[in-house]
């Protein structure tokens, strides 16, 4: 049996949406009708090293399913979607921040869906309504990416949370994601408001720790990647990141804020479009079957449906319980007004966008 083919394309260009193009989301799609045509184009924020192990299990079951995947931060898969809205490109959206989701939602961009199995995904984490407009696959959490190697030629002591960040000791030795280009930078920003007394101090604390800031990064990942490069003592991350790198050899100390971490859920949606396909919703099935939530389990600790899967080395002992508190929904109704109050304050130490 033929493997189902499929193709990794990172669309940088989508840094370079124009205000015009995502002014146009305020328009949905037409009316949708069914379609057997065997390519699919899926746009997704999974790692890449995490989607080709992903999808074999879908090539085997599925060879005439041409899969084309598109990946890039969850920022700007948010703007894509939000510029292409009178002309959809992807069917499916897969692995992408139920936050940012929430805002396709509420500009009429997607498909209600009930994929198979669905009723066995935890409520937590997907969409209550009935069918869902997005089922999550996932939790990512914050986590800060420690050079243990460089700490110590500096002299640094390795932090044990967010407000140990803001010691000035730290001065010039932290990256951490650009929230307006990647998930990861959102929802640790998105967490320090939602957790602080008012949202007032927690602003005065994000201008503690942009004091403190280096540079702000285009991706989840990049943070970690420096700081294991040895770039950067400390990088604000993610789990998956911060875990992987340290098994992997490198002088990476993993570091789960003792206040709790901001998490998002890794979700997938259907696109409304005026044709949608049958390998989308076959697809869809697929992405939350025992299958493949089995291979999540080996590279997250929370996983939307239980498996047998261990929990991964390296990871938290209680992962449920790291999580701070999180309302999705106020995250994804306040996004813009947070980017553009964030964009404002720090942009200025933000890498140059490729």
């Amino acid at each position: 049996m033929a493997a189902a083919s499929f193709a990794v394309v990172l669309f940088v260009a989508a840094c370079a949406v124009s205000q015009e193009d995502l002014q146009q989301a305020d328009s949905g799609a037409a009316g949708s009708t069914s379609s057997n045509d065997s390519s699919i184009t899926v746009y997704t924020a999974l790692e890449d090293d995490q989607i080709s192990g992903y999808l074999e299990s879908f090539q085997t079951q599925n060879p005439d399913i041409t899969v084309n995947i598109v990946r890039d931060s969850t920022g700007i898969i948010t703007a894509k979607l939000l510029a292409e809205a009178n002309n959809p490109q992807a069917d499916v959206v897969w692995g992408t921040a139920a936050s940012s989701l929430l805002v396709a939602e509420e500009k009429g961009l997607l498909e209600p869906y009930a994929p198979a199995g669905v009723e066995a995904v935890n409520p937590r984490f997907r969409d209550d309504a009935n069918p869902p407009t997005w089922v999550g696959i996932d939790v990512w959490m914050s986590a800060f990416c420690v050079n243990t190697v460089e700490s110590e030629k500096l002299g640094l002591p390795i932090p044990k949370g967010w407000a140990d960040l803001v010691n000035p000791v730290y001065k010039g030795h932290i990256v951490m994601s650009n929230p307006a280009s990647s998930g990861t930078g959102f929802l640790s920003v998105s967490s320090i408001l939602q957790n602080s007394p008012t949202e007032a101090e927690g602003w005065a604390y994000l201008d503690q720790l942009h004091a403190n800031i280096a540079q702000y990064m285009h991706s989840g990942s990049r943070p970690c990647k420096a700081a294991g490069a040895g770039e950067f003592p400390i990088g604000i991350s993610f789990d998956y990141r911060a875990v992987s790198q340290k098994n992997e050899g490198e002088p990476i100390q993993p570091v789960f804020p003792v206040e709790g971490s901001g998490w998002d859920v890794e979700a997938n949606a259907l696109i409304k479009k005026a044709e949608i396909k049958d390998a989308a919703k076959t697809f869809l099935d697929w992405a939350i079957s025992p299958d493949v939530m089995a291979k999540y389990a080996e590279s997250f600790s929370i996983t939307s449906v239980k498996t047998d899967v261990p929990l991964p080395e390296g990871f938290i002992a209680d992962p449920e319980a790291q999580l701070a508190e999180n309302d999705l929904r106020w995250a994804a109704a306040n996004r813009d007004r947070i980017l553009e109050e964030w964009t404002k304050r720090y942009d200025a130490k933000s890498e140059p966008k490729t």
